[in-house]
């Protein structure tokens, strides 16, 4: 992105206010009454995205680590277009690293329209350098007037359709309806207040004003009980992981993840082991068409350790899985943007929503039991052989890392939150694709 662009919305005012305690991630607290529609691929997910967006009467706040101007971009921008139109406040954050050539035209006809687009940016760049890189804003989040949201793991490109050819995304959302809207809410407000605290600083002389179209009290749109959690680097850092852990600790019968990019900390993976080797159905299905060779590699090395404890490991060969879904016996399940892997687990800010709700883990589990079984094939010890050579030192150098990068990590450059909306604030274009 060559700019990052700031207009005020109807009535010319600011949707940011002094960060405080709600400024923190959500509590990770159980919110009864939920109902959870999955959408899967762009296919499913855009035109209902799109038509709730097109549809806002007072408010849009939407965050996404990606979005390219092409045929999917443009038809956001058209959705964002119509809310505008009608009055609504927008709010639009991109990931400064996944979204880097949108064009002054894009850009300046959505903020000629009202639309405010804010571009998380990575930080101080000392000798052109940019150290903070790695600590991305992963999340993708809609929220339509407080009444209506969705989480998952879809960016805003035209490769999570199938159309696009053999490149095209395997991915995953889920729309939101019930009380936990209104705490995801609260949590995207919340990160805007906390991205623009410079700018608020650095223009104190606007005096903007923050205009939050506060939802009240959602009424019970279902059954379902549900949590947002999030990652971050401060108060939040391990969240997302601890709740897999947690689910996996817990099951009897079956757990399945599906996971675009599966390196994971020491500690998931012996709860995995550990859980298949009590008697329960543990399968993961991973990349074997990889958008990156190198993800396919990481994960491999793992195979070992997870197959000789009697994990069943399943390779996605139709084209390129992007989802982050996991579900554990009857009840238990996750949605979100996390990978399961050093990046989403301990750099990136990230945000699943975990469901309990046996219709919905039912349906999920019919969708994976289906690509389990028409477009992947399982990987058996047999196949792999002895592990010997250089093989035998990877996986060792592997198996070792993925034991002391949590820790690793926690020196590695990080920052608050910043978020640039000053039209004189030029942005690098940075070549990006989607990893993860």
């Amino acid at each position: 992105m060559k700019r990052s662009f700031y207009s005020p919305g109807p009535g010319g005012t600011d949707t940011t206010r002094p960060p405080g305690p709600s400024a923190r991630a959500p509590s990770s607290r159980w919110i009864e009454g939920n109902s959870f529609r999955l959408l899967e691929n762009g296919e499913e997910f855009f035109p209902r995205v799109f038509e709730c967006i097109a549809n806002a009467k007072r408010e849009v706040v939407l965050e996404t680590f990606i979005l390219f101007e092409d045929k999917v971009g443009l038809q956001l921008q058209q959705a964002l277009l119509a809310a505008a139109r009608n009055g609504a406040q927008v709010d639009v954050t991109v990931d400064g690293w996944g979204s880097p050539d949108l064009s002054d035209r894009f850009i300046s006809t959505l903020v000629a329209a009202g639309v405010r687009l804010h571009v998380f940016d990575p930080g101080p760049r000392p000798f052109g350098l940019r150290p903070k890189l790695l600590r991305r804003m992963h999340r993708k989040i809609v929220v339509v007037d407080g009444e209506i949201a969705f989480v998952g793991g879809i960016n805003y490109s035209a490769d999570h359709l199938a159309d696009y050819g053999p490149e095209a995304k395997q991915d995953y959302s889920v729309e939101i309806h019930g009380p936990l809207v209104a705490e995801i809410h609260r949590f995207t407000h919340a990160a805007l207040a906390q991205g623009l605290r410079h700018e608020r600083r650095r223009q104190w002389w606007r005096r903007r004003k923050h205009v939050r179209h506060a939802p009240e009290a959602l009424p019970h749109a279902g059954t379902a009980r549900a949590m947002l959690v999030t990652r971050d680097n401060v108060n939040h850092k391990d969240d997302i992981e601890r709740q897999y852990r947690i689910a996996i600790r817990s099951a009897r019968q079956r757990v399945v993840i599906a996971n675009a990019y599966f390196f994971p900390g020491y500690r998931l993976v012996r709860e995995l082991r550990r859980a298949a080797r009590r008697g329960v159905d543990v399968r993961l299905i991973l990349q074997g068409q990889p958008d990156m060779a190198i993800v396919k590699t990481a994960a491999s090395t793992l195979y070992h350790h997870l197959l000789k404890a009697g994990v069943r490991v399943f390779e996605y060969c139709e084209r390129p899985l992007h989802g982050k879904v996991a579900l554990a016996d009857d009840e238990w399940s996750t949605v979100g943007s996390s990978n399961l892997d050093p990046l989403s687990l301990a750099l990136n800010l990230e945000a699943n929503v975990i469901i309990r709700d046996r219709e919905f883990n039912q349906h999920l589990h019919g969708r994976l039991e289906h690509l389990m079984r028409h477009s992947c094939r399982e990987i058996d010890r047999e196949s792999l052989g002895e592990v010997r050579g250089l093989e035998l030192v990877r996986s060792y150098i592997a198996f070792h890392v993925m034991r002391k990068f949590p820790s690793w990590a926690q020196w590695l450059p990080r920052h608050a939150p910043r978020l640039k909306s000053a039209l004189d604030s030029p942005l690098e274009p940075v070549p990006a694709k989607d990893h993860p």
